[in-house]
């Protein structure tokens, strides 16, 4: 972007003490920005963090090491409270319901695209920027502009997917200075000007609370509620009429989105489980349950009759399906000239979780709800996380998994 000498646009951009952040913002210092630095508390329990994974205050002193080097005003502010109301408290709620929650996928929305933006908007900023890797353009069509929010050019780093329930409004004011770049020039680029996050290793664990043990943060409020562990055996006869058929209409796709339907009666008891809404489908860690030729995983959880269904191996049929459900009031256009109307679909590549590769698939509308389907069954479709539509390079729509 071109810098006229008229005016020199402000953004803020939201220093995290790594080096993805600290070398965004020295490239737009570099390409003429009016430069300020602010530092987002979100998260005061440390209870929960293992080790030093993610101390905050070592964060914060990185972030201003970073302003000071880069010259560069720099602020602390605490958005904890929010962050507790809209992510925390939400985490909480999905898993008490059976859900598994993307917590990064709701800070960016909710936090930095939300609160933080208009945070920086006060401060008299024309954008927000951030050190994802991904990608914006921006193109006009009879005076109206279309964002577009496209893959990050490092194929191992990009991060479109945490971006995927932003809005046009969102979008408009958001910048992604190393979204074509790889991790490596990052890096090179942060050594060369000194930068003290230069060698820092990447954080790890949720947004803003770091690298956690997740039963202890969840039993903060959810508390332990011992049930039992069923297997159920990849011959039962609820798996002999799964639908495999080809689908090519809406109907065919949501008969292909039911899940199956489990009772402790239809398997094996296997032993307890410390409560089902520590679990998620698809997990194979943390059952404590040995003695079988093959891993057990969870192909499903029962949060009212506080059941886990498990099955051994993880080409066990209940971990498969061809399709998956999202409610209409679920579903997100990032490009909302692109929604479809009833009756309509749309071929896309799409990802159910983060670094899933790409997955050939259709996105249907039926009268009320969106189906999902892929040319191949998918694994571990988990109810709460988000699945992400592309149309190559650009991710265009969202929706949280209902089934």
């Amino acid at each position: 972007m071109s810098i006229g000498t008229t005016h020199k646009p402000k953004v803020v951009v939201g220093l995290s003490g790594g080096v993805d952040s600290s070398v965004a913002a020295y490239l737009l210092l570099a390409e003429g920005y009016d430069v300020i630095g602010l530092f987002m508390k979100n998260w005061h329990d440390d209870s929960v963090t293992i080790s030093n994974e993610c101390p905050w205050l070592e964060d914060s002193n990185d972030a201003l090491i970073v302003a000071q080097k880069l010259g560069i005003p720099f602020q602390t502010i605490d958005l904890s409270a929010t962050y507790k109301e809209r992510i925390v408290d939400y985490m909480f709620a999905e898993y008490a319901a059976g859900r598994t929650p993307n917590p990064d996928v709701l800070c960016n929305r909710e936090i930095k695209f939300d609160v933080f933006l208009q945070v920086a908007l006060g401060l008299g900023a024309d954008y927000v920027a951030t050190g994802h890797y991904c990608r914006k353009e921006t193109t006009g069509d009879g005076g109206v502009l279309t964002h577009h929010l496209l893959s990050g050019l490092d194929p191992h780093k990009d991060q479109s997917y945490f971006l995927c329930q932003l809005n046009q409004e969102q979008l408009a004011r958001s910048l992604f200075p190393i979204g074509g770049l790889m991790k490596s020039e990052v890096r090179e680029i942060a050594r060369a000007q000194g930068l003290i996050t230069a060698e820092k290793k990447d954080s790890q664990g949720l947004c803003f609370i770091g690298k956690v043990r997740l039963p202890e943060f969840l039993q903060q409020q959810l508390k332990p509620n011992p049930g039992r562990i069923v297997e159920i055996s990849t011959a039962h006869p609820c798996y002999s009429e799964p639908f495999t058929g080809e689908i090519n209409t809406v109907e065919d796709a949501e008969k292909a989105a039911i899940p199956w339907t489990y009772t402790p009666e239809m398997g094996i008891d296997k032993g307890a489980h410390s409560g089902a809404h520590y679990f998620t489908v698809g997990q194979r860690k943390g059952l404590d349950v040995g003695g079988t030729p093959l891993a057990l995983y969870v192909v499903d959880t029962d949060v009212v009759r506080n059941v886990i269904y498990v099955g051994q191996g993880n080409d066990h049929p209940g971990l498969w399906r061809r399709a998956l459900k999202i409610n209409q009031e679920e579903m997100h256009w990032v490009r909302p000239d692109l929604a479809l109307s009833p009756g309509q679909s749309m071929e896309v590549m799409a990802r159910i979780r983060y670094r899933q590769p790409l997955q050939q698939g259709v996105i249907w509308r039926g009268e009320a709800d969106y189906f999902l389907s892929f040319s191949a069954p998918q694994s571990a479709i988990t109810q709460g996380q988000f699945s992400a539509l592309y149309l190559g390079e650009e991710l265009i729509a969202s929706g949280v998994i209902a089934r």
